[in-house]
């Protein structure tokens, strides 16, 4: 009986500090759709439409496949240029860690590219490039590429020397490295860096598609924009924070997965 009180209260603390949590993250929420339905009584429609209005309008975007379609579209183009972004940045990243020229030669480009705005990304890919999803895979490159490679390169800077040093002395061939040191090393770091710039191309891609495109969250939200629908436009930009909030749960999730043993080790200490 002793020995199970102790873990009762345990597991009791344990429920409790969730529900708190959860109580804290909610709360600002709460506040601010309360100030929201407040100011919808004492203003137009198309300045503070009500909550419910904004939630149907939701609920019709999932339910129409011609318009759920748009957000696809721009799922697809924020994927597929962080992917590409990631590949070409952790390439770059590498000869920049094995090469002190390359690295000399690069960061200043890529830094200097950081401080380009996306708006002029967009504007020079309209210029060079016909084909829509083209113009917005390259402005999602090109403005996702240097942040990726700093970051990868980051993560490959901050490898311990000396545990470098401890594995290649039992000679291990470059899959064998690659597998279990330098991977383990830099994932937290890579997870990190998919999360950050995850919010970051949301961002791009609307002002990509608001000028580029004709498809797409972006391109809806100028509909909206031209109609005067403030809850057409709030319905459509939580299409891309309820895509944002989900994917980066599901990288949480994966690292929580791929990161168990720290979990171990934390409460075996």
């Amino acid at each position: 009986m002793n020995s199970r009180a102790p873990a009762a209260q345990t597991s009791s603390f344990a429920v409790l500090s969730v529900l708190t949590g959860a109580a804290r993250i909610a709360a600002p929420f709460a506040v601010l759709i309360a100030l929201w339905q407040i100011a919808a009584q004492f203003f137009p429609p198309y300045l503070f439409p009500s909550l419910v209005d904004v939630f149907w309008r939701c609920i019709e975007i999932f339910t129409h496949w011609s318009q759920f379609a748009n957000v696809l579209a721009t799922v697809w183009r924020i994927l597929a240029g962080l992917a590409g972004a990631f590949v070409i940045g952790a390439l770059l990243a590498v000869l920049m860690a094995r090469s002190l020229a390359v690295d000399r030669f690069l960061s200043p480009i890529l830094a200097f590219f950081q401080g380009i705005p996306a708006l002029s990304w967009v504007v020079f890919a309209i210029i060079w490039f016909h084909g829509i999803e083209f113009r917005i895979f390259f402005i999602m490159v090109l403005t996702t590429l240097p942040a990726f490679t700093f970051q990868v390169l980051g993560a490959l800077r901050a490898m311990s020397k000396d545990l470098t040093e401890m594995v290649m002395s039992f000679r291990p061939t470059r899959f064998k490295l690659f597998s279990t040191m330098i991977v383990p090393a830099i994932l937290p770091d890579i997870f990190t860096a998919w999360k950050v710039n995850l919010g970051n191309a949301s961002r791009v891609v609307v002002v990509a598609e608001l000028v580029g495109a004709t498809g797409g969250v972006g391109y809806e939200l100028l509909q909206q924009q031209q109609l005067f629908d403030m809850a057409g436009a709030l319905a459509w930009t939580l299409q891309l924070v309820f895509f944002v909030l989900l994917v980066q749960n599901a990288i949480t999730l994966l690292e929580t997965m791929l990161f168990s043993y720290r979990a171990v080790s934390e409460r075996t200490l």
